[in-house]
C-alpha cells in the first residue's frame, strides 16, 4: 500500500476516534464525515468495521454505553462545529507532518 493510502486511512481512523469521543454512532459518523470531510460512507464503514475487529471489547462496551445514554449526546449544531474543528486540526497536523518530512 502506498504512503498516501496509509496516510489517508490513518487520518480516517483518527477522525473515527474523534467521532467516538463525541459519542456518535457508526451511522452518525459516516454521515458526518461524508458531509464535512467528503469521505464516502462506504469507506468510513469499512475502516470502522476493521477497527471493530481489532478492538472487539472496546466496541462492545461502546455499543452498550450508546444504548444506555442518549441524553448526553450533543446537538447536531454542536456536533457539526466540533467536526469542522476536528477536520481543521487534522489538516494542520498533516501539513506540519508533511513539512517535517520535507525538512528531513
Amino acid at each position: 500500500m502506498g504512503d498516501s493510502s496509509a496516510s489517508y486511512i490513518h487520518m480516517l481512523q483518527h477522525l473515527i476516534e474523534k467521532c467516538l469521543i463525541f459519542r456518535m454512532t457508526k451511522e452518525e459518523c459516516m454521515e458526518a464525515l461524508n458531509k464535512h470531510a467528503n469521505i464516502k460512507p462506504v469507506i468510513t464503514s469499512t475502516v470502522w468495521n476493521e477497527l471493530e475487529k481489532e478492538n472487539k471489547e472496546f466496541f462492545e462496551s461502546y455499543a452498550e454505553s450508546q444504548s444506555k445514554s442518549s441524553e448526553d449526546r450533543m446537538s447536531e449544531e454542536e456536533t457539526s462545529q466540533m467536526i469542522q474543528k476536528m477536520i481543521s486540526d487534522s489538516s494542520k497536523t498533516d501539513d506540519d507532518r508533511d513539512q517535517n518530512n520535507q525538512d528531513d
